[in-house]
């Protein structure tokens, strides 16, 4: 089972384009994706293997394979077959080196046609893996279809595509008993318009950790406590269920690790990428959460968050 800390806010700066920043400019929409990523405890690396993206749009859509078009991101050689060989046209990211507010460019300002376009597709080539931080074994992930299938958009003349796809490893990264490597399953993927989105720089109190009993304190190498976030202010407290919670109560939004900071020596948290609006936030001193089984969470407090569209953190103090 993946600790919180592990399975912070995963995101992948992707791109799902609504037109955004429409103008008298008659010149092609531009389209960008990026990839962003926090860390997970059982894992040193997470690498993540890309081929191409295809939209599909009422005016016949376009393929963009890396490697192959200026704006694409260049291919390396973290993605190999199964005969230890390079895979043509893949870029491997490593998710880890991207967390909270840092992304990573697939796409940079490729200019595709103005129309609407019915879905994106992210295509994923083989060769994605996991390091396990103990015993250093390389373990494969494994993406459903080796494909995500996200929304479509409408893209205009003069318009810019900049969206975020985020992966929340705490409800995408499952490692089912029984069956081999890890499986990133779709469920965890949200699309955030980077026009439209904001991030969150948190901290929890020592004394609040000591008074509700979270353990272990003073350890950087573990998480200490969660952050739970949900949609909407005031979320009563009896309803809040964890990522692997009843339906019939109020699912997370996303969730993170509280982690202790040797330098700063303070407990800190940060969600990156979340689309502008209100929420409530809630920490428990419960560090670990399968996302396949509705568990019991202990919340200790909660709070009320406004998260504003922009590059500067909104502040949470708890």
């Amino acid at each position: 089972m993946l600790n919180k800390k592990d399975l912070v806010t995963c995101t992948l700066s992707a791109i799902l384009i609504t037109a955004c920043g429409g103008s008298n400019d008659n010149s092609l929409p531009s389209f960008s994706l990026s990839i962003s990523d926090a860390p997970v405890d059982d894992l040193s690396e997470v690498v993540v293997c890309f081929n191409q993206i295809e939209l599909k749009g009422n005016n016949g859509g376009a393929i963009f394979t890396v490697g192959n078009e200026d704006g694409m991101i260049v291919t390396n050689d973290l993605c190999l077959d199964n005969s230890g060989g390079v895979i043509p046209n893949t870029v491997g990211i490593d998710l880890r080196q991207y967390t909270g507010s840092d992304s990573i460019s697939l796409v940079d300002g490729i200019s595709i046609a103005a129309g609407d376009y019915t879905q994106l597709r992210l295509i994923m080539s083989d060769g994605s893996y996991g390091i396990d931080a103990q015993t250093s074994e390389k373990i494969s992930v494994t993406v459903p279809s080796n494909e995500l299938k996200l929304d479509g958009f409408t893209a205009t003349l003069g318009g810019t595509v900049d969206f975020t796809l985020e992966f929340d490893l705490n409800k995408a990264m499952t490692n089912p008993v029984g069956q081999a490597g890890y499986f990133l399953k779709p469920r965890g993927v949200r699309l955030v318009n980077n026009n439209e989105a904001g991030h969150i720089d948190g901290t929890v109190s020592e004394a609040l950790l000591i008074d509700k009993q979270c353990t272990p304190l003073s350890d950087s190498s573990v998480s200490v406590a969660s952050v739970y976030m949900y949609e909407g202010e005031n979320v009563a407290f009896d309803t809040l269920e964890d990522n692997g919670g009843d339906e019939n109560g109020s699912l997370p939004y996303t969730s993170t690790a509280v982690t202790f900071d040797s330098e700063q020596l303070s407990y800190n948290f940060e969600i990156g990428f979340i689309k502008a609006g209100d929420y409530t936030i809630a920490v428990s001193c419960d560090t670990e959460d399968d996302p396949e089984v509705d568990e019991e969470v202990s919340f200790i407090t909660s709070q009320n968050v406004t998260v504003i569209a922009g590059d500067t953190p909104v502040p949470v103090n708890f």
